[in-house]
């Protein structure tokens, strides 16, 4: 790819429902629920028991399966190290930079199979990462970070700009910052950056990787709000990789616990965080309280869904 280490990539997708989008500011007040449940049961992505291998011997996903309904939020969870990751990429096609391969099953994208495309292909379909760590051009402005989210795009400069704004409206601090060098912002500021960028690609869908990540709490929180205002209002569907369960818990409306490379769990999000086995394992809390870590030799043994 000519940008390959922009976490968002650029695309464009004629027809797009922004096109016709009303001039809607982006704190009007949203939904209770995440878009999942208001839509139809159409899917956008579905993962088909895929296994993915690196250096053709290191079996790294074992027959994951996954789908995410259109204008949804679904959350991929579990440890560092479970597969979150390496799920997003072979979603997106970016293993093969890693010498990895997805050596099984199928992953399909708005109804037609995509493992065979090269990135950028799929990125012009509409579906686009936003990679862990954020990655945003250290050297250039927050601005011209934004502008190469579309620097494929072919609809001119004023839909550009009109994108931008509503960027910047979803993101009032990268209006605040727009001149500055991005190497020199927050890195909340520079997460913001990274999923503004995927929104000047016109995106369907946004692979979204740890965005918590070395975050303080108050701006995941702040960054949680602006994906589900995305999700709502613009109709961007959302898969996220995330360590930390109890956020995605609250933001997604369905949810895939990930342990060891297989799916161990999955579920409606308000089920998954009432499930005892997942506040023990995942929110460090138990039926009968805190738990205490003298127990964490006993870990993998009491996880009864890995029996």
């Amino acid at each position: 790819m000519p940008l390959p280490c922009r976490g968002a990539c650029s695309g464009a997708r004629p027809n797009n429902h922004k096109n016709q989008k009303t001039t809607e500011k982006p704190d009007v007040p949203v939904r209770e629920e995440s878009a999942v449940s208001d839509v139809n049961n159409e899917t956008i992505l579905s993962v088909n028991n895929i296994e993915v291998i690196y250096d053709h011997v290191i079996l790294v996903l074992k027959g994951v399966s996954l789908t995410v309904p259109r204008g949804g939020i679904v959350a991929i969870l579990g440890a560092n190290g479970a597969g979150k990751t390496t799920t997003l990429k072979a979603i997106s096609n970016l293993l093969g930079a890693e010498r990895g391969d997805v050596t099984k099953g199928s992953i399909e994208f708005l109804g037609e199979e995509v493992q065979a495309l090269s990135p950028n292909n799929l990125v012009r379909r509409g579906c686009i990462q936003v990679m862990e760590g954020r990655h945003c051009f250290g050297h250039l402005s927050i601005e011209e970070n934004l502008l190469t989210g579309a620097y494929t795009r072919k609809e001119g400069a004023a839909v550009i700009k009109r994108d931008l704004e509503m960027v910047y409206d979803y993101f009032p601090r990268l209006r605040e910052r727009r001149k500055s060098q991005a190497g020199y912002t927050s890195g909340g500021e520079q997460q913001m950056c990274a999923i503004g960028r995927a929104m000047m690609a016109n995106p369907s869908m946004i692979l979204l990787d740890e965005p918590s990540m070395g975050l303080a709490p108050q701006l995941v929180e702040e960054i949680f709000e602006i994906v589900k205002k995305l999700n709502v209002n613009e109709g961007v569907s959302f898969l996220l990789a995330e360590q930390n369960t109890s956020v995605a818990l609250r933001y997604a409306s369905y949810g895939y616990i990930l342990e060891g490379g297989r799916v161990v769990m999955d579920g409606a999000a308000k089920d998954l965080a009432e499930n005892q086995d997942v506040k023990e394992f995942y929110l460090g809390v138990g039926g009968d309280g805190q738990k205490s870590f003298r127990n964490v030799k006993h870990y993998k043994r009491r996880k009864r869904w890995l029996a």
